[in-house]
């Protein structure tokens, strides 16, 4: 028993120590990519397209049922208890600091990190990894950072995306339920708007698209010798996509708060 815990902490220790020199690869390539002129710039524009561009439906439909919910029950709820003006701080509060960064990330790991983690996995298979190798391509800098970097820049623009639809849907609904103009609706939600919200909601976005990406490609690259690891990878690339951001987005929170 004590050998097996022995053998489960050694391979835990080389496991932190491979994810920790990756990690060092992906940053130190992501710090000098836009100083080169490389083929790395297409991979980047690609994945910032089937993350950024082609997500915008679903996001928009999401924040704005997410607005609704929000604006209905506390149009329903707060005035019996005297605190009507309250539903503009906790729109602020739940869209733009907690909901709409995590259910954004949420959204980007289902749809992108499946699919970084699948065909990086596909490839190592077929090992075409192994032909970029030979051929004097870093398989980082050209496969993992432009993906590290457009989850990471998409993830922030969607968040941003998200919040719009979000306070907007939520005052169309309002027209409907309780009519108020524009500009009060407005200047409310800019009266409980303040800079730690926004900063908050701006990190938030950048830590979760670097964990996505991160958790993606680093599984993805895991894939050794058989296809049917790379399912295995993807349940694993998903599974701690969702574990850290929910970790990460408290540890963000209590400390925007302190």
């Amino acid at each position: 028993m004590v050998k097996s815990l022995g053998r489960w902490l050694l391979g835990k220790m080389r496991e932190a120590g491979y994810a920790a020199g990756f990690l060092y690869q992906v940053l130190k390539g992501s710090l000098g990519f836009f100083s080169r002129n490389q083929v790395g710039y297409r991979v980047l524009f690609m994945q910032i397209i089937f993350t950024g561009v082609q997500a915008l439906g679903v996001i928009a439909l999401i924040s704005m049922a997410l607005g609704v919910v929000i604006i209905i029950q506390g149009i329903n709820l707060l005035p019996q208890f005297g605190q009507g003006d309250l539903i503009y701080a906790i729109l602020v509060a739940v869209i733009t600091r907690e909901l709409g960064p995590l259910l954004t990330a949420f959204v980007i790991t289902a749809r992108s990190a499946t699919a970084i983690a699948t065909e990086l996995g596909n490839m190592c298979v077929s090992h075409e990894i192994e032909a970029y190798i030979s051929v004097g391509i870093n398989p980082i800098s050209y496969l993992v950072v432009p993906r590290f970097l457009g989850v990471t820049l998409s993830l922030i623009i969607l968040n941003l995306y998200f919040n719009l639809f979000g306070l907007g849907g939520s005052f169309i609904v309002a027209q409907f339920i309780n009519p108020i103009p524009l500009s009060e609706y407005t200047r409310h939600l800019v009266l409980h708007l303040k800079t730690v919200d926004i900063l908050s909601s701006i990190i938030k976005s950048v830590v979760f698209g670097a964990i996505i990406s991160f958790t993606a490609t680093y599984n993805g690259f895991k894939v050794s010798q058989s296809t049917t690891e790379i399912p295995q990878v993807v349940i694993k690339a998903v599974g701690q996509g969702f574990v850290y951001c929910i970790i990460a987005d408290a540890i963000i929170t209590v400390i925007s708060y302190l």
